[in-house]
């Protein structure tokens, strides 16, 4: 199985993409007659959908833990502020089928279960420190110094500069 298909069956990546089908059937219930709506749902709305599961593709490449973390705030954001789009839908005069709002943010709240045990599992030895501070693993800190910064790095070690003939190169 490619490393694709492997995040295809997570259970929170399918759960971002019930997110988004459901987002893209909420364009339905929404009159054609409201612009404002109209362009609320598709610009917003959907964008904020279809960030969720390209994110957890994304964190799910990489093995660092701020990286992973960037990723996952990105999806909670995404997610939040859908969460709060389709509430706001309720309110609004000419929605037909107000069932279809709760079952999305339903989906939302189920979704938030799923992301904070897929966040738990994230490796917290597999980072490199943040030196803004915000995606370090617990007990790393952006003032601390970098455990890197005693590794001796000689670029000539790997290069071999000045050793060879200018005509071999």
């Amino acid at each position: 199985m490619s490393p694709l298909e492997e995040i295809h069956k997570m259970p929170i990546f399918q759960k971002a993409e019930q997110i988004f089908q459901l987002t893209q059937g909420l364009v339905q219930i929404v009159p054609l007659e409201n612009e404002f709506l109209q362009e609320t749902v598709v610009k917003f709305m959907l964008e904020n959908a279809m960030i969720i599961p390209a994110k957890i593709a994304g964190a799910e490449g990489v093995d660092l833990y701020d990286l992973r973390m960037e990723n996952a705030t990105l999806i909670r954001k995404a997610a939040k502020e859908l969460y709060v789009q389709v509430g706001s839908l309720r309110f609004e005069k000419g929605i037909r089928d107000k069932d279809y709002i709760e079952l999305l943010r339903n989906t939302i709240e189920e979704f938030r279960f799923l992301f904070i045990d897929w966040v738990a599992g994230f490796d917290k030895w597999s980072y490199i420190k943040d030196n803004w501070g915000l995606f370090n693993p617990p007990g790393v800190h952006a003032h601390d110094k970098d455990p890197d910064e005693d590794i001796p790095f000689d670029p000539n070690d790997f290069l071999q500069y000045g050793d060879e003939d200018e005509d071999d190169l």
